[in-house]
C-alpha cells in the first residue's frame, strides 16, 4: 500500500491550490480526480474578480475568455443598476475558460511535487488508529492508499466529509439548482455581465449572462428548490423565449447544484473540506472560485503544519475554520443574512428598492456602499440590516 501524508479528493480550484500548497511545504501528497479530464464538464458561470484572482495567481491569457468592464443588474420590471468592474464583486472582471484554468492549476500542483491521478474515484475511507486507508477506483481497478489525513474538495454534499463524520447534507433552502447554456450569436452588450432578479423569473435565485467572447456567453439560472414550482431549465427557457434569445444557438448545456449556506465547521479529526464541499460559495451570488482557492491555500498550510507536528486532532485542525472565517467567512455570514432578507421580498418590493437608487451616484459605490444607500433610502424595509453594514 502506497503511503502519503495527505490525499486530496477533487482537482477543482480548491483541491489544486491545497495540493500545490502542501507540495510546496514538502508534504507527500496525492490528488485524485474522478473525471478523465480536469475542468470538464464546466459547472460554473466562470466569472471572477480581477483583483482577487491576480492576488492569488499570475494571470495567463490562455485561460481568460473575456474581460468585462462592469455589471448590469435588472429588477423584475427591468429597471437597471450599472456597476463598474471594481464595484461589482467577486464574480465580475474576468470570465475564465475553466477547462483550461482548472488544468493549469492542477499542473501547478504537479510541478510543485504533488502526485495527480485522473479518472480515479474515492469510494470509501477506513479510519485506523494512526492513519486512514482510502479506497480508490481507477479505470475499474480498486486499490488502497494510506494517508495521515484527507482533504475533501469533492463538491456539493461531500462524500469525504460524510465518511469522516461531518454532516454535509443540504436542505432544499440551502442549495441552488442551476442550469446553464453556452449560447452563440448573442446581441447583448458583451463588455458587461448581466444579472436579472425577480422570484417570478427565478424563485430564490437569479438569471445571469457572462460574456465569453466572439458574441457567445454563459446564460444560466439558479433557483431555490424550496421556492421553485418547476425545474430550473423551465424557468430559463421561458426567460430566453421572452427576451428573444434563439436557443437553436445553444452549443453546450450543464447543470448542477450550488450550496448557499456556509458550514459552521469544515474540519474534523484527520479531515478538512474546501470549496463547495465546505459550502464556501457566496449565498448572494453563488460564486465560489476565489473562496475555493483561498480555502485551498489555507487548508494546505494547516495540513502541512499538522504533518510537521504529527497532530491530526480535531482541535489542531480547527485552526482551518478560524482562518477561513477570518478571511472570507464573515462576508459569507453577512451575505447569508442578506439573502434571507431578499428571499422574503416580492418582486414589487425589489422594483421599489432599485428605483430608490435612481438619483444615487452608483459609479462611486461598492456593493456594500449600495446596500448602505438602500438602507438609508428604505429604512422601514431594511433597518434590521443596519448593524451588518454600518
Amino acid at each position: 500500500m502506497t503511503e502519503y501524508d495527505v490525499v486530496v479528493v477533487g482537482a477543482g480550484p480548491g483541491g489544486s491550490m491545497a495540493a500545490k500548497t502542501l507540495a510546496e511545504n514538502g508534504v507527500k501528497v496525492l490528488m485524485v480526480e474522478k473525471r478523465q479530464e480536469i475542468g470538464s464538464p464546466v459547472r460554473c458561470a466562470e466569472g471572477v474578480s480581477k483583483v482577487e484572482l491576480e492576488s492569488l495567481v499570475e494571470v495567463k491569457k490562455s485561460w481568460i475568455a473575456a474581460e468585462v468592464s462592469g455589471a448590469k443588474i435588472y429588477s423584475p420590471d427591468n429597471s437597471v443598476i450599472v456597476l463598474s468592474e471594481e464595484q461589482a464583486g467577486n464574480e465580475v472582471g474576468y470570465v475564465l475558460e475553466r477547462k483550461i484554468f482548472d488544468r493549469w492549476l492542477a499542473k501547478q500542483a504537479a510541478k510543485a511535487g504533488s502526485e495527480v491521478m485522473v479518472k480515479t474515484s474515492a469510494i470509501g475511507i477506513d479510519k485506523k488508529r494512526e492513519h486512514l486507508v482510502i479506497k480508490l477506483r481507477r479505470m475499474g481497478e480498486v486499490f488502497e492508499v494510506s494517508a495521515k489525513m484527507v482533504i475533501g474538495a469533492d463538491g456539493v454534499e461531500s462524500r469525504v466529509g460524510k465518511w469522516m463524520g461531518l454532516d454535509t447534507t443540504l436542505k432544499l433552502n440551502e442549495v441552488e439548482s442551476c442550469v446553464q447554456y453556452l449560447i452563440t450569436n448573442l446581441k447583448y452588450e458583451m463588455d458587461y455581465c448581466h444579472f436579472w432578479l425577480g422570484h417570478s423569473r427565478s424563485p430564490g435565485g437569479y438569471i445571469w449572462l457572462f460574456p465569453k467572447g466572439n458574441s457567445s456567453g454563459n446564460f444560466g439560472i439558479g433557483v431555490m428548490p424550496s421556492m421553485a414550482k418547476e425545474p430550473a431549465k423551465v424557468y430559463l427557457d421561458r426567460f430566453l423565449n421572452e427576451v428573444g434569445i434563439d436557443t437553436s444557438h445553444v452549443v453546450e448545456v450543464v447543470a448542477g447544484a450550488v450550496p448557499v449556506s456556509p458550514m459552521e465547521k469544515a474540519s474534523t479529526e484527520r479531515c478538512l473540506l474546501v470549496g463547495d464541499a465546505a459550502r464556501h460559495a457566496d449565498p448572494i451570488t453563488g460564486g465560489g472560485i476565489i473562496n475555493a482557492m483561498k480555502g485551498g491555500i489555507i487548508a494546505g498550510k494547516v495540513a502541512a503544519e499538522a504533518v510537521k507536528n504529527n497532530d491530526f486532532s480535531s482541535k489542531f485542525l480547527s485552526k482551518y475554520d478560524r482562518l477561513w472565517k477570518e478571511d472570507f467567512g464573515k462576508t459569507l455570514e453577512r451575505n447569508k443574512i442578506l439573502q434571507k432578507k431578499l428571499l422574503k421580498m416580492d418582486d414589487k418590493t425589489m422594483d421599489k428598492l432599485i428605483k430608490s437608487l435612481s438619483d444615487s451616484n452608483l459609479k462611486e459605490m461598492s456593493i456594500t456602499g449600495i446596500v448602505k444607500e438602500l438602507i438609508k433610502k428604505n429604512p422601514k424595509l431594511l433597518w434590521d440590516l443596519k448593524s451588518l453594514f454600518f
